[in-house]
């Protein structure tokens, strides 16, 4: 069997593209992991790369820390994830990616217009929200977040 190949934290932002303060902040939320040497500086195992390759992706389409916390958390901490363990994450994180493209395709298609809240176009918001019939569906701009069915 042959020895793990450990990244230090400078190797691993090069290669991540990730800088070293934002490894380490990673790391304290319990995302990636590294181990330690004799002289107390970190390393990791090359399959970390895809864990922060998973971290800056999801982050780039909106995903929050605790949704990606949480996400992490159900792949394997003691051995490298396999394609069937990506598989699995990627299936629970369908619906919901899927409702994210739609939300934004709305925020696209009427972000020149009113944004679903009146704010931008009080006098064309009058035809779309009379007497704010959309407050009852609760707060900020419902067309976007709770278009009507």
């Amino acid at each position: 069997m042959s020895a793990v190949e450990l990244l230090t934290i400078g190797d691993m932002a090069a290669r991540s593209g990730v800088a070293q303060s934002a490894l380490r902040y990673y790391e304290r939320e319990g995302l990636i992991r590294s181990t330690r040497t004799g002289g107390n500086q970190r390393r990791y195992e090359r399959h970390e790369l895809r864990r922060i390759a998973f971290i800056r992706i999801a982050q780039q389409v909106g995903v929050s820390l605790d949704e990606i916390r949480e996400a992490l958390a159900e792949l394997p901490e003691n051995r490298t994830p396999t394609k069937a363990d990506w598989a699995r994450l990627s299936a629970r994180w369908r619906r919901k990616l899927e409702a994210r493209i739609a939300m934004m395709e709305r925020l696209r298609d009427q972000l020149t217009g009113c944004i679903g809240c009146g704010c931008l176009s009080l006098s064309r918001c009058k035809l779309i929200n009379p007497e704010d019939r959309l407050a009852a569906r609760g707060a900020g701009p419902q067309m976007i977040i709770n278009p009507p069915a």
